[in-house]
C-alpha cells in the first residue's frame, strides 16, 4: 500500500528502551499546628484565607506571603493586640508557633511545604486526634497520600497537651502527654520510611532535664529512633507580629535541611550551618553539656564567637552504627524512594533476563551519578555500590510467585563529626626563619 504522505522529510520518534531513575523529593516538610480564622482579615487579602474545612486538610504552601494570607496571620496579630480576656489571648497565641515555624522554614532556604491545621486552638489534641482520619485527610493521616513529604514537624505539640485556661498564666505542658503525641509522629514516619520527625523538647528545660527527657522517648536501638531527630534549645525570634517570642526550632531546622539539600545534596549533614531568623537561643551550652546531650542523640544549637548561631549536631536518636547519622538515614530513604518511584514501569512486565538487565542498568546508572556527586564512598563505582538482579536471586520459585528481586547495597558517606589533630613540638629547632 503506497504512502499517503507528500514528498518531504519525516521524523519518527522511537523509544530506545532505556529506563532512567529520577531523584525523589527530599526538602518538603509538613507542619502540623493550631490555626484560626480571623474577623480582621480585610476584603482585599490575596490569596483568600482558607475556610475551616480547608485548613483541616494538608495544603501546599509556596511562600511565607501565601501562608500569611491563607492562614490569617495579620488578622490574628490584630486580634491578639485587641484581646483582653486571658483565655482569648492564650487561644490566639497558640496559633503563632505554626506561623513562626513556617516563616523560619522559608527564611532558612525552604521553598515548598505542607500545612495541616487544627482548628480549635482552645482545646488539647489527643494522640488519636493528632493521628487524624484517613478518609477525612486530617492530622498525620492526611499526609499518607503525599509521597513528596520528607520531614514532619509539630510546632504546636506542647500546646496540644492541655486545654486553654482562663487563668493569666499559660497552661503548663504535660510531659507524658507530649511524649505520647511524639510517638504518633515517629510511628507515622517509621511506617512511611521516607520521612523523618523533627522534634522539640518541652519549653524551659535545662540541659540536664533534656538529657532525662530524651531517655523517655523510644529506645535508641529501636527502628523508631532512626526516624527521630531532637533539637535543643528553643530559640527567640523577632516574631511575625513584631513581638519577640521563644519558639521551638523545628521550622527553622527544616529550612536548614532544605538549604543544605539544595546547596550540597541530601548526603551532606545539615550541620555547621547558620540559623537565620533567630535572635538568640534560650540556653547557652558548655562543651561538657553538649557532649552529654550529643551522646543521647540530641542535636544542639550553639553560639560561637564571630560565627553566630549554628546548628551543631546531625544525629538521629539511634545508637546503631548504620542509622546514627541523620544524613545517612535521609540518603538511604532518598535512594530507596527514588528507585521505587521510578521502577513502577516494571510491574506486569515479563519477568525474564531482559527485565532484570534493564533494572540493573537503570539502578546502576542512578547510583553511579550519586557516587560522582559524592554521596557514596569508594574510589570506583564497584567499591561504592552493588546491584544484583539476575538468576542468582530471581529463582524459578520467586518468578513463579510473580516477584522480581533486585538486591542493592551502598556505602554512604558519613560526616566527620570529630576531627582530631596531632600537634608535635620538635625540640632544638631554631626560631629563626631563613
Amino acid at each position: 500500500m503506497s504512502s499517503q504522505n507528500p514528498p518531504g522529510v519525516f521524523v519518527k520518534e522511537l523509544p530506545d528502551g532505556v529506563r532512567t531513575i529520577n531523584g525523589a523529593s527530599t526538602s518538603v516538610p509538613a507542619f502540623l499546628g493550631y490555626t484560626q480564622a480571623s474577623a480582621n482579615d480585610g476584603p482585599d487579602v490575596t490569596p483568600k484565607p482558607f475556610t475551616e474545612a480547608e485548613r483541616a486538610v494538608p495544603q501546599k504552601i509556596g511562600s511565607w506571603r501565601e501562608f500569611a494570607a491563607r492562614y490569617s496571620t495579620a488578622g490574628i496579630a490584630k486580634d491578639l493586640a485587641d484581646a483582653t480576656d486571658p483565655a482569648t489571648v492564650h487561644t490566639l497565641q497558640r496559633c503563632l508557633p505554626l506561623a513562626e515555624a513556617v516563616n523560619g522554614f522559608f527564611a532558612n532556604g525552604g521553598s515548598t511545604c505542607y500545612v495541616v491545621g487544627f482548628t480549635s486552638p482552645q482545646d488539647a489534641v489527643s494522640p488519636e486526634g493528632l493521628k487524624g482520619n484517613t478518609e477525612a485527610r486530617t492530622g498525620l493521616a492526611g499526609l499518607e497520600t503525599l509521597p513528596e513529604v520528607t520531614m514532619v514537624a509539630v510546632p504546636s505539640l506542647w500546646d496540644m497537651t492541655a486545654d486553654v485556661s482562663s487563668e493569666k498564666e499559660v497552661p503548663a505542658p504535660d510531659h507524658a502527654s507530649g511524649v505520647s503525641r511524639m510517638a504518633e509522629v515517629v510511628k507515622h514516619c517509621t511506617e512511611r520510611r521516607n520521612r523523618l520527625a523533627i522534634l522539640d523538647p518541652p519549653p524551659g528545660q535545662t540541659p540536664a532535664q533534656v538529657a532525662t527527657f530524651a531517655d523517655t522517648l523510644a529506645s535508641p536501638d529501636s527502628d523508631d529512633a532512626a526516624f527521630t531527630t531532637l533539637y535543643y534549645p528553643w530559640i527567640t525570634v523577632p516574631g511575625v507580629d513584631a513581638v519577640e517570642r521563644t519558639v521551638p526550632p523545628c521550622g527553622h531546622l527544616a529550612g536548614v535541611w532544605a538549604r543544605t539539600d539544595a546547596e550540597r545534596g541530601v548526603f551532606k549533614a545539615p550541620a555547621n550551618q547558620n540559623l537565620r531568623g533567630a535572635l538568640k537561643i534560650e540556653t547557652l551550652l558548655t562543651d561538657d553539656q553538649h557532649g552529654e546531650l550529643n551522646a543521647k542523640g540530641v542535636n544542639c544549637l550553639r553560639v560561637f564567637p564571630d560565627r553566630g548561631l549554628l546548628v551543631w549536631g546531625a544525629r538521629t536518636r539511634s545508637t546503631t552504627r548504620d542509622w546514627r547519622y541523620l544524613n545517612v538515614r535521609r540518603l538511604v530513604s532518598y535512594l530507596s524512594d527514588s528507585i521505587r518511584q521510578s521502577s513502577t514501569w516494571a510491574v506486569f512486565e515479563p519477568n525474564d533476563e531482559r527485565l532484570w538487565a534493564t533494572l540493573r542498568h537503570s539502578v546502576a546508572s542512578f547510583l553511579t551519578d550519586q557516587w560522582r556527586q559524592g554521596a557514596l564512598v569508594g574510589r570506583t563505582p564497584d567499591e561504592a555500590f552493588y546491584v544484583i538482579c539476575d538468576a542468582t536471586n530471581n529463582t524459578p520459585e520467586s518468578v513463579a510467585d510473580g516477584k522480581v528481586i533486585c538486591d542493592i547495597g551502598v556505602a554512604p558517606v558519613r560526616p566527620a563529626e570529630f576531627v582530631h589533630f596531632t600537634i608535635t613540638q620538635l625540640a632544638g629547632q631554631s626560631d629563626k626563619i631563613t
